[in-house]
């Protein structure tokens, strides 16, 4: 029998609250009310010589406690406020004495962890007051105060439930705005049903998104899951608050709180013991598992460490319009490190030469001026050159192979002869894929920095859900037999050598044989090339997820082998697409797909200079005109940022279809260290790379993203066998052995799935109107319940296949319009596993699972309200421009012809925000509209029970419980009804009560079920 909830709180406690752990228990902290005073006590405590030994006042504590609400309106704020001043939170208060001015109190610092004036309290079963009479009580379940402040929050089920039933949970309580008051200023949220155990970290409620929940690994990359053993690893002191001290980070970009990940935390810890002794080296974690923000934190770090006089974080001057230097500010922007970033060599000279600590953000060309200049007979004796050569410096170094050649590293090294070197990289050099000799010159990742110091492969990051794995299509224009008989017309060999050949050396041969006597790449034509444009844009919609709801669909890079076929495949686009070649079935799905862009790095003085300034010119209008910019050729640099943003999404406005691509053409740019979530693929038309460059132009696409995003998707149309061998070998190379684990089953593999899946939903119900004799009997409707869930998933991924080009649904004996009635029947049956029994038989079905692929998508709810989202004001914002978007008024009333009165809700909602954007200044517009919605029913269900003199709880389960076709049992108080309606029989009157319920659901059964 599994362990009951109040058994596991318990259990929880006593882990954190035994052995040498500093937390104690508080069981006196149970509301609102005891909360602020324990809070109000430990200010005073922690504050006694700046309050000058007087407590604070109550006018001083309400001053404070008005302050502390506005700080914890959003965990954003709350973070930016934790953040403080060189790591301490503070509150300002003018003292009710006048004389004695104001003050500023000392709430939280993470500079005393473990010590100084810290403390650490557990507190359970906090109940969250009422808003109003129609609000619900709710009791939290174990949370860990810092200083009084409640920072985070655990919420447990029993194994009997899936552990996303306490994400689900967590999300309500914040859409109904529970996670209020000192509760706003959680940071890290917790969930687990004991035996699975995630984080993440805090946010509003619709932005809380499940594929960021993260499960902890030891230091040896092992799975820690148990609740218990998570509370040893990472709830303890000094590791829970250093967790939300040292190892958040705020994104001002983004305005999120972001929380390391397990291997992050212990690479930085690994760096840090590294330095300690004076050691360099380097980290390997697989591309997209978030080396940029795994270095950044080191840099922070390192400049904690007394013997280190400066951290600088090299980049590469290409990079200065890439993400790193980007991210770096945003995550600097709030934090305790400053982040200079160098905007001259005098500048970058002067901060090398005052002793303040910080880190400088600079390129590995500056950095060569400056050497330059010392090493020269004029100054290599000044003062300033034997300042710089006696200098502790750490260089922290992303993409550490891309950014410094082994010449310009033994330079510096030479220059900084006390320098410390950590590179960070998702694709070392081993001995296997060395450089080429030159002279004594390092080869390999480790003779340039040192030992590995902590690595996390591919393998494990899918694991552990950090990245996705590859599914890769080979879609090749020659096939065996052409190869077959285009080498026995070379004279390659003999037919019979020929058959007997393996495919790569087969390719390898007659492509080289076929080049010698043509002496042009074979795929180097226009046909090659319009057959990988037409597939790319009438046989890749699954890829591309075009029946997403709009602004959710994937994006796409084509990278190919110059910068002359870029541009030819450029226009070949515009071609196809002016032509009218778009097929129906696509245009019907997207109107304005694709959208194409090309980014290329453009010379000033090379030969080809001129032809490659035009077609730039040519693009960049295309570009201006699909977006409203006004890009030339002297703004390359800002348009390849905003090229960038635009592919990234992490920006409101580019979550809006309009301002979307779909496509984008490179040769190299934009194939590493580039990160954005909603490129789910890679259109490769160009020969095999280096293993490192294979895994690092793959890596673009297996960033996590949303809940369809299951691959990076691959799909190579030339030298298919070699690609193959070459592939197979980078991802053992990079896998750790675990090559297969990394791609994704084969389509056979997920035909059979899906096949079986089906044959399993048809044994239970064999057509959907079948379901209907299976209602009441909760196990098979559980079945049935499983098996559409796999099958809706399946679905899902079987389409992004290329073999799923020539299938339809009714090849395995089902049309599309069943599986979507399917899908109608499915929502009833979760509806009525909702419903609790008597005997309370435990759920094994995931009832929270939302159907991603088997719906009719129509104007998504979601996608307004985060549309709505991007004009919501931030809290820093003081003057907004006016609000005008005409796309949003068409959406809302698209969405009024399926959902009028949700449209009428949203539609309110965005004219009263139009006229007065800074009411809402900070706000969450999810959380603003379900206050709204469940206002209304309130009102609605008031006024109901009102008139028809019935009782709340009763009309509230008949609400949650009704299908259509089911008898209503509601009980009514008829002499009540009679003093105020004379002349109505009681027989009349329940009858027309009855209708008047009916007429109440179909009211708000349209706001709940969006």
């Amino acid at each position: 029998m599994a362990q009951s909830e109040v058994s596991m709180e318990w259990a929880l406690i006593k882990q954190l609250t035994g052995d040498v752990s500093q937390w104690t228990y508080r069981k006196d902290i149970v509301d609102e009310e005891s909360l602020w005073a324990n809070f109000r006590a430990k200010l005073n405590q922690n504050n006694l010589a700046v309050l000058d030994g007087e407590p604070v006042t109550d006018a001083e504590f309400h001053q404070i406690r008005e302050y502390m609400l506005d700080v914890a309106k959003t965990p954003y704020k709350a973070a930016l406020w934790l953040a403080g001043e060189n790591g301490e939170a503070v509150i300002p208060l003018t003292r009710e004495d006048a004389a004695k001015g104001t003050i500023h109190l000392m709430a939280v610092s993470n500079r005393e962890i473990a010590g100084g004036r810290s403390s650490y309290e557990v507190i359970n079963q906090f109940v969250s007051d009422k808003q109003d009479e129609d609000d619900r009580e709710r009791r939290f379940d174990v949370t860990l105060l810092i200083n009084g402040l409640p920072m985070i929050h655990i919420e447990l089920k029993n194994q009997d439930h899936p552990y996303m039933d306490a994400f689900r949970q967590i999300k309500k309580y914040s859409l109904e705005g529970k996670f209020r008051g000192l509760f706003g200023m959680v940071q890290m949220f917790v969930i687990s049903n004991g035996s699975n155990t995630r984080y993440i970290a805090a946010d509003t409620g619709s932005n809380l998104n499940e594929r960021f929940l993260t499960s902890w690994v030891n230091k040896n990359n092992e799975p820690v899951e148990n609740y218990l053993e998570f509370a040893k690893e990472v709830l303890r002191i000094p590791e829970a608050h250093e967790m939300v001290g040292h190892y958040s980070v705020v994104d001002a970009e983004r305005h999120k709180l972001i929380l390391l990940r397990p291997y992050q935390v212990h690479a930085i810890e690994a760096v840090k013991q590294s330095s300690q002794r004076q050691e360099s080296g380097f980290v390997w974690h697989t591309t997209g598992s978030g080396k940029t923000l795994t270095s950044y934190t080191v840099a922070k770090n390192l400049i904690l460490i007394p013997g280190i006089d400066k951290t600088i974080f090299l980049i590469d001057r290409k990079d200065l319009d890439q993400q790193t230097s980007i991210s770096f500010k945003a995550y600097a922007e709030n934090d305790i490190i400053d982040v200079d970033e160098t905007d001259n060599v005098h500048d970058l000279l002067q901060k090398l030469k005052n002793k303040d600590r910080v880190v400088i953000v600079t390129t590995i060309q500056k950095m060569q001026i400056i050497m330059k200049r010392y090493n020269s007979e004029a100054k290599k004796d000044s003062a300033t050159a034997k300042r710089l050569h006696g200098m502790c410096i750490a260089f922290v170094v992303d993409e550490c192979h891309r950014t410094v050649t082994p010449e310009t590293q033994r330079e510096l090294q030479k220059f900084f002869s006390n320098s410390l070197w950590y590179g960070f990289t998702g694709t070392p050099i081993f001995d296997e894929n060395k450089r080429q000799r030159k002279g004594d010159l390092a080869r390999t990742t480790e003779a340039l920095y040192g030992p590995c110091l902590h690595n996390y492969t591919i393998k494990e990051a899918l694991h552990n859900n950090a990245v996705l794995g590859f599914q890769i299509d080979y879609k090749d224009s020659v096939s065996h037999d052409q190869l077959l008989e285009l080498g026995e017309k070379l004279q390659v060999a003999s037919a019979d050598e020929l058959a007997n050949m393996e495919p790569d050396k087969l390719e390898e041969k007659v492509f080289a044989a076929y080049y010698k006597n043509v002496g042009t790449d074979i795929y180097d034509n226009d046909n090659h090339r319009r057959g990988v444009v037409k597939y790319i844009i009438n046989k890749a919609a699954g890829k591309f997820r075009l029946n997403a709801p709009q602004g959710e669909a994937y994006e796409a890079i084509l990278t190919v082998p110059s910068i002359e076929i870029a541009q030819r495949y450029y226009q070949l686009f515009k071609e196809f697409i002016a032509g009218g070649n778009v097929s129906s079935a696509i245009r019907e799905k997207c109107v304005d797909f694709p959208k194409i862009a090309i980014t290329y790095t453009v010379t000033e003085n090379d030969e080809d200079s001129l032809a490659n300034q035009q077609a730039m010119k040519e693009s960049l209008a295309d570009y201006n005109e699909m977006f409203g910019t006004k890009f030339a050729l002297d703004s390359l640099q800002a348009y390849n940022t905003n090229l960038n943003d635009r592919l990234a999404r992490k920006k409101g406005r580019y979550k809006q279809r309009k301002e979307q691509l779909d496509i984008v053409i490179v040769v190299d740019r934009l194939l590493t260290g580039f990160d954005a979530p909603p490129c789910a693929i890679l259109f490769v038309d160009r020969p095999p790379m280096a293993p490192q460059n294979i895994i690092q132009a793959f890596s673009r696409t297996n960033r996590i993203f949303d809940k369809s995003k299951r691959y990076g998707m691959v799909v190579i149309f030339q030298r298919s066998a070699q690609y193959q061998t070459a592939v197979d070998g980078a991802l053992l190379l990079y896998s750790n052995g675990g090559t297969k684990e990394v791609s994704a089953p084969t389509f056979a593999e997920i035909e059979k799935d899906f096949m079986e899946a089906l044959a399993e939903l048809k044994s239970i119900a064999a057509t959907p109107e079948a379901v209907e004799t299976i209602m009441g009997d909760r196990s098979a409707m559980q079945k049935f319940a499983k098996a559409f869930q796999k099958v809706d998933r399946l679905s899902g991924e079987i389409q992004v296949y290329q073999e799923w080009e020539d299938k339809e649904f009714s090849d395995y004996g089902i049309v599309k319009e069943s599986l979507t009635e399917y899908g109608g029947k499915y929502h009833n049956v979760i509806e009525e596993l909702k419903t609790p029994t008597s005997d309370e038989e435990p759920v094994v079905v995931d009832i929270g699972y939302e159907i991603e692929n088997i719906r009719s998508v129509t104007i998504d709810y979601r996608y307004i309200v985060s549309l709505i989202q991007n004009y919501m004001p931030r809290e820093d914002e003081l003057i907004v421009e006016p609000i005008e978007d005409t796309a949003i008024d068409g959406h809302i009333d698209k969405l009024r012809e399926t959902n009028p009165a949700l449209a009428d809700v949203i539609g309110g909602f965005w004219e009263d925000m139009k006229k007065d954007p800074l009411k809402y200044k900070g706000l969450d517009a999810m959380t603003v509209i379900e206050t709204r919605i469940e206002e209304i029913i309130a009102q609605q269900i008031n006024t109901f029970t009102q008139e028809w003199c019935a009782q709340k709880k009763d009309v509230l389960a008949i609400l949650n419980t009704f299908r259509k076709g089911d008898k209503i049992s509601l009980v009514t108080d008829y002499e009540a009804y009679k003093q105020n309606h004379e002349g109505v029989s009681k027989l009349k009157y329940n009858r027309k009560a009855k209708d008047a319920v009916i007429e109440l659901i179909e009211k708000i059964r349209p706001l709940r079920e969006k």
